[in-house]
């Protein structure tokens, strides 16, 4: 790990190491796989107690960044992709050559009761962002309707304009960061606002998609249902074997 000099701890001090070291994991000073220093050596290097070293790594623990393994330290667990079913729509098609372009219908707060009991959350609150995908001079190929985690970082992420582009970067930068999920897939036949909203006929048949990730406790990081146009998406899902 490259240590760039010995920064002063302001604040509540656990927290403060927390994103330091996540600003050096994120900007890949730390790389994937990389032993992180002791908890002796980072109490030394920043002046404080090894529990509230302690306390810093179970923070990036839970966002999903590093891995402790007994007796072995803690391992660099983030290499710089979200670990979600999906790419992230603009960049899986950027690599077929088609580049789009994103309408926002809806970017706002909302409480949603019944997504709650669904999802087993304890919050009923949801930031709730609605897009439009279309191809540029295109059509309009997806109907993306997101519920994320509420938190102040991703509202100030909405506020600032950021769910016009890629979801995927904004939820990392949030430190929304998912190490799993499910994902459901089906035909559907698009109905009358659903036509009107993607510009094509009524009974026209989609891909219809929801998938659900968390991180790596379990909580939520974004429910996101999607309309596809099946002449641009297709779905492919690897499985393997445990014991």
């Amino acid at each position: 790990m490259r240590v760039t000099g010995n920064p002063r701890v302001s604040g509540l001090k656990h927290e403060e190491i927390a994103r330091i070291l996540t600003d050096e994991v994120r900007s890949g000073q730390v790389a994937y796989g990389v032993r992180l220093p002791g908890e002796t050596t980072l109490a030394e290097r920043f002046s404080v107690s090894r529990n509230t070293v302690r306390a810093a790594l179970t923070e990036l623990g839970r966002a999903g960044l590093i891995s402790t393994r007994s007796g072995k330290g803690s391992f660099v667990t983030y290499d710089g992709r979200p670990l979600n079913v999906r790419l992230g729509w603009a960049r899986a098609l950027q690599e077929q050559g088609l580049d789009t372009i994103v309408r926002v219908e809806r970017a706002e707060e909302v409480e949603d009761a019944a997504l709650a009991a669904d999802l087993g959350e304890p919050s009923e609150r949801f930031i709730a962002i609605d897009r439009l995908r279309s191809i540029v001079d295109g059509p309009v190929i997806s109907y993306e309707q997101s519920r994320v985690r509420a938190t102040p970082r991703v509202a100030d992420a909405v506020s600032a304009g950021k769910a016009a582009g890629s979801l995927t970067r904004m939820l990392l930068e949030t430190d929304l960061i998912a190490s799993g999920g499910e994902q459901w897939v089906e035909v559907r036949m698009l109905d009358e606002t659903e036509a009107a909203l993607l510009g094509r006929a009524t009974g026209a048949a989609f891909l219809w998609s929801r998938c659900v990730t968390r991180n790596a406790v379990g909580e939520l990081v974004e429910q996101v249902e999607s309309l596809l146009d099946p002449a641009y998406f297709s779905l492919h899902f690897q499985f393997s074997s445990q014991d």
